[in-house]
């Protein structure tokens, strides 16, 4: 005899419902972070080597608490508090304070990221810079939109002409890849780095990305954003997947010659 009947899920929520959560999640997160920007913060260090803060981990439970009281039963990954939910079709993957450094020291450049990956696609992606006032949100068919406004990629042709962002150089130098090509084939290069860099691609003030170390939670949303947007994110090797630590995003029309410099960096 056959057993009793698996009880049938809920229906996957819109991309337009998911979006609206993840920016509503990412904006409260914000604020809450608000109240400790510019003041004494002393960090812990994780075993990478990484800091954190209490209010990365309050920031990652306003998070949470906003999204399950959405959708009690998605999964949720954050980079503070691990894996929760029962429902893999639809995965959010949150950091509270993407630039813990930054943060820090009072530098207005970090950022609350959110994205949502409904069955095996990256669908939803979030930046909020809270201490800038700008949000960059996306969804697959929906578009990108920057403060509420269409977002668009650079219209770059070159990559001579591009100007280009990092988090750091000294974290680019240690993969084997000298700043100075980089540079020689760029027109400016700037460290407006982090979920930042990505998010001056996504609205066209930078035509590129270059960044190494990452890991899927700081990576994640750029794949909607920037594809929304007109533009590109893959591997160093111009692989489009997560699975990896570098990454490059671009305008689109720069990315194949900047995969083929980071490609054959040793």
């Amino acid at each position: 005899m056959s057993g009793p009947p698996s009880p049938a899920r809920d229906e996957i929520p819109s991309l337009r419902s998911l979006l609206r959560v993840a920016t509503s999640a990412g904006r409260a997160a914000g604020r809450l972070t608000l109240e400790s920007f510019g003041g004494r913060i002393v960090p812990e260090v994780k075993p990478d080597g990484s800091p954190v803060t209490p209010v990365d981990r309050a920031a990652e439970a306003e998070l949470r608490r906003s999204i399950e009281e959405a959708f009690p039963d998605h999964t949720i990954v954050g980079e503070e508090g691990g894996i929760s939910g029962t429902d893999p079709r639809v995965r959010w993957i949150l950091d509270p304070i993407d630039g813990t450094k930054s943060f820090i020291h009072g530098v207005p450049l970090y950022s609350v990221l959110v994205a949502v990956e409904v069955d095996g696609a990256f669908s939803v992606g979030v930046i909020h810079l809270p201490a800038l006032g700008e949000t960059v949100a996306a969804a697959t068919g929906l578009g990108c939109r920057w403060n509420g406004k269409r977002a668009h990629v650079s219209v770059v042709e070159r990559l001579s002409e591009a100007t280009v962002v990092t988090s750091s150089v000294r974290a680019l130098e240690s993969t084997g890849l000298p700043f100075s090509r980089l540079a020689n084939a760029t027109r400016t290069q700037r460290g407006w780095g982090d979920g930042y860099g990505f998010a001056l691609v996504a609205t066209g003030r930078a035509d590129a990305m270059v960044d190494s170390g990452l890991h899927l939670w700081d990576i994640a949303p750029m794949f909607p954003i920037l594809s929304e947007a007109g533009g590109s994110v893959t591997d160093w090797n111009g692989t489009r997947t997560a699975d990896a630590t570098n990454f490059v995003a671009s305008n689109g029309r720069v990315h194949e010659p900047l995969v083929r410099l980071l490609a054959s960096r040793t």
